[in-house]
């Protein structure tokens, strides 16, 4: 379980690194950085804590399948919501309600924040190897 999960999370990460890395190009060489927090929370949150759980699932065995599953989806979702919150929140490229755009953000940072709570409490439940 935790080997299929860790690719998922590495390679979404991979996307979110793209992007990260292709807005903050963009804004450098339109001397506009105005999506300055949206650039950072894409990279810090959607590359590197989304990579580093790929990582940890690849190295460690978690007892309880169930919550890999389960942290992977809310990490996935709360990075996504986040980041497409905060952008919306920014700009409101669709013209969305106020009250539609902030739910939205809130959403993905609480989902993120779920995701956080969860991998501290897996990082306890992993298996003993040789190794350990």
């Amino acid at each position: 379980m935790e080997q299929k999960w860790s690719i998922r999370l590495i390679r979404f990460a991979a996307v979110f690194g793209i992007i990260g890395t292709y807005l903050g190009s963009h804004m450098s060489g339109q001397m506009d950085y105005s999506l300055r927090p949206i650039h950072a929370h894409i990279l810090l949150v959607g590359w590197l804590s989304v990579f580093a759980w790929g990582i940890f699932y690849k190295v460690y065995r978690v007892k309880n399948k169930k919550l890999v599953s389960i942290h992977s989806i809310l990490g996935m979702a709360g990075s996504l919501g986040l980041t497409i919150g905060m952008w919306m929140y920014t700009l409101n490229p669709f013209n969305l309600g106020d009250t539609f755009v902030l739910v939205f953000f809130i959403v993905g940072g609480t989902l993120l924040l779920l995701a956080f709570a969860l991998f501290v409490a897996i990082t306890f439940l992993t298996e003993k190897t040789a190794d350990q």
